[in-house]
């Protein structure tokens, strides 16, 4: 989230720029999105000449577009860092495919519960190469 804020042109950002179109399904528990309210109100997070209720509204949106997803079971602690744990748990919740991240060796080890963590260049070229077949398949 926080290199999406800070750039228009990373992996980052198109991935976020994708979710509206409903390509794919993003997941959010409250703990999730009470930490991105955290982490992207920090004065050091915060885009140039962006304040803190436009930050909010982008993650209203953000959130709008998300299907909530609630956690019965805690694994932790399961990875290094209780924010990781957070979200692998939310992935397991909602049986998701992968977990979507810069920073897959922060996820070692959820795989083990089925989920394997993907860096974003390679989500994003997985939809590149679906979309091609498609346009090139006939019905």
């Amino acid at each position: 989230m926080v290199a999406a804020a800070r750039s228009r042109r990373g992996a980052s950002f198109a991935l976020i720029e994708m979710i509206p179109l409903r390509r794919f399904e993003v997941c959010l528990s409250i703990s999730l999105y009470m930490e991105w309210v955290a982490v992207l109100t920090r004065a050091q997070n915060l885009p140039p000449e962006t304040s803190i209720d436009t930050t909010l509204g982008f993650l209203r949106q953000l959130a709008s577009c998300a299907r909530l997803q609630d956690i019965h079971y805690l694994w932790r602690p399961f990875l290094p860092d209780p924010d990781d744990d957070m979200v692998l748990e939310l992935a397991f919740a909602a049986n998701c495919d992968f977990i979507v991240t810069h920073n897959i060796g922060d996820f070692r080890g959820s795989l083990q519960l089925g989920i394997p963590a993907i860096t974003l260049w390679n989500f994003l070229k997985s939809f590149e190469t679906i979309h091609e077949h498609n346009q090139h398949s006939t019905p």
